[in-house]
């Protein structure tokens, strides 16, 4: 029994005669045509909006017939000839680069995705001459070769810096792949780490309608593009956000999949066809689904396929055999493919082996234009939803047979003379045999002032300059007032108030700022209220492109749950990754749209950098700016939680970041300091390119006033917070450095030290160990250059008596950063291993960080330099209870 039968059916005589019908089409025609049958009437339902779940797999063939292609708009001839050169160069520059150094590259995927990206350029990809933002393009990575050919061309680069190809360290090389902070005024998108692109792309097209929505700029003429390729469709990022896109109806984007059928090392799906099956992912995430697969060479004997047998075979043979297809003889591919079935012997007979060989080895719509403009119309053309374009290629198309669908031609770095002597023929390109006689091929170019080029420039012209282009308009924010700052540097009086609470406190009022509130952006995954920032709800409104279509359940309470089409939150749902994504988007705004905007990403700590490292590194270069917030941060702050919420190695990670300045607070008036001078940094005349992570905690502390003259001190990473007591000259002497919440630990171990054993101990604390070493690091470059520079570190700690006992909620690595540039003996304690379920105190004691511990530990240290007895070591272990 089905579901439908459990419902009520006031016509069961029209039901059974449907039934009949259906059976009798099985009888006389056969399943196929029954099959058959069934989607067309599924179709035409579909086009009468009928309320049916739609199809989620089509038949193995274009979307868009050959007869209902629009005319082509522009010189087909002409682009021919333009494309020609792009393979050309592209393959000359890898190859050269190999020759001379082997400094890899890749030479098959651009071949294949010439003419995707070629239709772009010359038709649909718009640039920020008009606007300021233009399209957004994700190249995919392996395709850099053909970008650099295509801007070679352009006159955007030079024949010397195409030799430069992956030599980078003279300052004007090209990357290997796109990399913005390597190329910042030609690539935008990093891309070549697989997966984040086409998550990057989802959440830069819904950005893009979020600074629509909030009036902050016309962003409705911007179009996403991203390349992307089948196999890279494996990696799970790839398909994260795919409902998100759907159900947002992001018709601003498109996703371009060149179904080559081949990953790095062989077919994409051996045994399975990968275009059904992105084909189904994606319109069950709610996409319009364009393929466009078959070149024209298919329509004859497509039009000879009365019986359905062809495409039914098309759709039977799975990846791995149809690319053997590709490179086997007409005897081998007439017996094995048209063997099968009567009806399909009948149409193989009819083909001759040089027929047979375009079909199978190269006739694809990828290498058509009139295919490719097609499905680009098709998808800009679309309203509701995003569409995804599968479109089948050749990977190492034109590059020739040793190239053309083998498994090994990702791993293929160089042409021969003799294979670039036919692709010159196979391209009709104008060069003579005598200049491919030397040790190195020639780079090609039609001349300054040829038509090729001309008709290049002026395309790019009509779509508004050259693309892709990154372009950064200097438009520094104003300062903020300092009432905010000055709020949390007075301190918290008796009350006692988490640095997580302190941080959101300052950000809600600066998003009250007449000239730059609006340009806040909170990012969030679902954990807003555990971050106490449910206060911003009724205020800012959680952003969604439908606004609120329902009555929240605590619609009646101060709080509520607000949602705006104009909302300024963006509250992603649990996806540490999305969430990142539209951090990015954001934080690259300034470049993108010339709008700078002020991210704040705020997670749980555990669950950021130790999920999304490869994010962070995109970010980074990607050039983003804005705010990264761990909070609950610390191994033992998270009571109860356990091991999997316990972060005690998020500043390590970080600290391999170049572009991360990392801090990790004790006391509200540190944030304030470090979210000021952030602000300057990122948003001020002279904005720099990197984001600021602060780690906040969840521990309740009564929140100090700022002392005076400390400011320089939390910026570089290190002040001395409380001297020690008076104490007799012969007093042991010690140096208790710290950070975060650590800090409080060492102010009561002082306190310790001095009533219990007369060791007198200053505090010190450390809000960044990282910017420290980054510190030190560049003075030991000057020295190595003749400079006298002297690391921060040491002229703070310089003269200091007694030796250093570094602590902190982190594993001892953290601190251990800046160990060699202590003048002082070292020591650190710190939370190594997995974390654990307990109280905060069971935790600390556990790990050895609580106040006793480090009382102990100081001790110990002591007694290493035999300024106090070993029994005191011993006598303060008993006193204590550590011994257990």
């Amino acid at each position: 029994m089905s579901q439908l039968d459990q419902l009520p059916d006031n016509d069961p005589t029209e039901v059974a005669e449907w039934r009949e019908s259906l059976d009798s089409a099985v009888r006389f025609g056969g399943r196929h045509r029954a099959s058959y049958l069934l989607r067309r009437v599924n179709e035409h339902a579909e086009r009468t909006e009928l309320d049916l779940p739609p199809l989620l797999e089509t038949p193995y063939l274009n979307t868009i017939p050959t007869s209902s292609e629009p005319a082509y708009p522009g010189d087909e001839e002409m682009e021919a000839r333009i494309t020609a050169w792009n393979r050309w160069n592209a393959a000359a520059m890898v190859t050269r680069g190999n020759q001379r150094a082997g400094l890899g590259g890749h030479m098959a995927t651009f071949a294949s995705a010439a003419w995707l990206y070629e239709t772009g350029f010359q038709h649909f990809f718009r640039g920020k001459e008009a606007d300021g933002s233009g399209d957004q393009l994700y190249i995919q990575g392996h395709a850099s070769p053909g970008i650099y050919a295509r801007a070679f061309l352009e006159g955007r680069l030079t024949e010397g810096q195409l030799d430069r190809f992956r030599q980078e360290t003279a300052g004007d090389g090209l990357p290997s792949y796109p990399h913005p902070r390597r190329l910042p005024w030609l690539w935008e998108f990093p891309t070549v780490s697989m997966g984040l692109g086409p998550l990057s792309a989802i959440y830069q097209a819904r950005f893009n309608r979020y600074l629509e929505h909030r009036g902050i700029k016309d962003t409705s003429h911007s179009h996403v593009w991203a390349f992307l390729g089948d196999g890279e469709m494996d990696e799970p990022e790839s398909t994260a956000a795919l409902a998100l896109a759907g159900r947002e109806g992001l018709d601003n984007l498109t996703f371009v999949i060149n179904c080559n059928l081949q990953r790095l090392d062989g077919p994409v799906r051996p045994n399975f066809k990968i275009v059904q099956e992105l084909e189904a992912q994606f319109r069950a995430a709610g996409w319009n689904v364009v393929k466009s697969l078959w070149g024209t060479a298919w329509d004859r004997i497509f039009a000879q396929d009365t019986t359905g047998a062809l495409v039914r075979r098309l759709r039977e043979v799975p990846d791995a055999q149809f690319q053997t297809y590709a490179t086997r003889d007409a005897e081998y591919v007439r017996g094995h493919f048209f063997g099968a079935d009567p009806a399909l012997r009948t149409i193989g007979a009819g083909l001759g082996d040089a027929e047979l060989l375009e079909l199978f080895r190269t006739s694809r719509a990828g290498h058509e234009p009139r295919k490719v403009h097609a499905a680009y119309r098709a998808a800009v053309e679309h309203r509701g939803a995003p569409t995804v374009i599968l479109v089948q290629t050749v990977k190492g198309y034109t590059l020739g047979p040793g190239f053309e669908s083998r498994n090994a031609n990702h791993q293929m770095k160089k042409l021969t003379g003799k294979e670039f002597r036919a692709m010159r023929d196979l391209l009709g390109l104008p060069i003579p045999d005598s200049a491919l006689s030397g040790e190195q091929v020639p780079y090609a170019h039609p001349g300054e002032n040829s038509p090729e080029v001309r008709y290049l420039r002026e395309r790019r012209a009509a779509l508004g300059g050259p693309a892709p282009a990154r372009k950064v308009v200097a438009r520094p924010l104003p300062e903020p007032s300092a009432k905010p700052f000055e709020a949390l540097q007075q301190g918290s009086g008796r009350q006692e108030i988490a640095t997580t609470m302190a941080f959101v406190r300052l950000v809600k009022e600066l998003m009250r700022e007449k000239e730059t509130g609006r340009r806040w952006v909170p990012v969030v995954p679902d954990e807003a209220r555990t971050f106490g920032m449910e206060s911003l709800f009724p205020s800012a409104g959680l952003y969604s492109p439908v606004g609120q279509t329902y009555d929240p359940v605590d619609r009646d309470q101060l709080l509520y749950y607000k949602e705006a089409k104009d909302g300024q939150i963006l509250n992603e749902g649990i996806t540490e990754a999305g969430s990142l994504a539209d951090f990015t988007a954001a934080a690259t705004s300034y470049a993108t749209h010339g709008e700078p905007m002020i991210p704040f990403y705020i997670f749980y700590s555990m669950f950021g950098w130790q999920r999304t490292a490869d994010q962070f590194w995109a970010l980074g270069d990607q050039l983003g700016r804005g705010f990264v917030i761990g909070a609950t941060a610390g191994r033992t702050t998270m009571t109860g939680e356990g091991l999997q919420h316990a972060d005690g190695h998020s500043h390590l990670i970080a600290s391999t970041n170049p572009a991360a300045v990392s801090y990790d607070p004790a006391f509200a008036y540190e944030i304030s300091v470090i979210v000021r001078e952030g602000l300057r940094r990122m948003y001020g005349p002279d904005a720099e390119d990197v984001f600021y992570y602060l780690t906040v905690y969840n521990e309740p502390k009564v929140q100090p006033a700022m002392p005076a003259g400390v400011e320089e001190g939390i910026l570089k990473g290190l002040y001395r917070y409380k001297e020690a007591a008076e104490a007799p000259a012969d007093a042991p002497r010690l140096q208790l450095l710290a950070s975060g919440t650590a800090v409080h630990w060492i102010v009561e171990a002082q306190r310790m030290l001095a009533e219990d054993w007369g060791v007198a101990a200053d505090v010190w604390s450390a809000p960044s160990w990282t910017e420290l070493r980054r510190d030190a690091l560049s003075c030991d470059a000057a020295q190595l250059r003749g400079e006298d520079r002297v690391p921060y570190v040491t002229q703070a700690l310089h003269g200091a008596p007694g030796p250093v006992l570094a602590v902190s909620d982190w594993m001892r690595a953290v601190p251990d950063q800046i160990a060699q540039w202590v003048e002082q003996d070292w020591t650190s304690i710190g939370t190594d291993g997995y974390g654990l379920s307990d109280t905060r105190e069971a935790a600390r004691r556990y790990f050895g960080v609580d106040p006793e511990s480090i009382v102990a530990a100081a001790l110990a240290t002591l007694a290493r330099r035999g300024e106090v007895k070993p029994e005191t070591v011993r006598e303060a272990r008993q006193r204590y209870g550590l011994d257990g």
